[in-house]
């Protein structure tokens, strides 16, 4: 008996299909610009963006470093300071590489007053991707509407005798 094989067909994922179009828009913008100012002022650009992302991500990288070791030393939790670090690598990254969307985009992850707005996509992103058991903890505020009695020795265990009324605040 003969079997046929039948090749699994695998679905394109979501950030290879984000690259694949991020690539295409920077050949795209690139060309343009080319077309527009020359190909010589746009090699010339492109270095000058490449260098000026080297001495953001130098200037800022300092910067993150310097409060992820304060916040080590004082025994703080990482907190902002973390994603702040995370975000000047990828802007530093996206600056240093050819191309002129990366470069904006790496400008907005770079510079500490812009960096709030990929700050907020990405965590956004991430929560929406992550598992409810990983979201982190839950806020909850009760609200008492009438005395609650339990039994004399509360510290038995026994059947759940207390209620307790409330909303999840997010």
């Amino acid at each position: 008996m003969a079997t046929t094989y039948t090749p699994v067909r695998r679905r394109p994922s979501r950030l290879r299909t984000v690259i694949g179009l991020g690539a295409l828009a920077e050949v795209v913008v690139y060309v343009l610009v080319a077309s527009w100012i020359g190909l010589g002022w746009t090699l010339l650009a492109t270095v000058a963006t490449s260098a000026l992302g080297a001495l953001l991500l130098a200037r800022q990288g300092r910067a993150a470093l310097g409060e992820l070791r304060l916040r080590a030393q004082e025994h703080r939790a990482p907190g902002r300071a973390l994603g702040d670090a995370g975000l000047v690598a990828v802007g530093g990254l996206l600056m240093v590489l050819p191309g002129f969307v990366g470069d904006l985009l790496g400008l907005l992850c770079l510079l500490p007053f812009t960096r709030a707005l990929p700050r907020a996509l990405f965590a956004r992103v991430l929560l929406r991707n992550l598992p409810d058991r990983l979201r982190g903890p839950v806020h909850v505020r009760s609200v008492r509407t009438e005395t609650v009695t339990g039994p004399a020795e509360p510290y038995r265990a026994g059947p759940a005798t207390r209620v307790i009324e409330g909303e999840v605040a997010p």
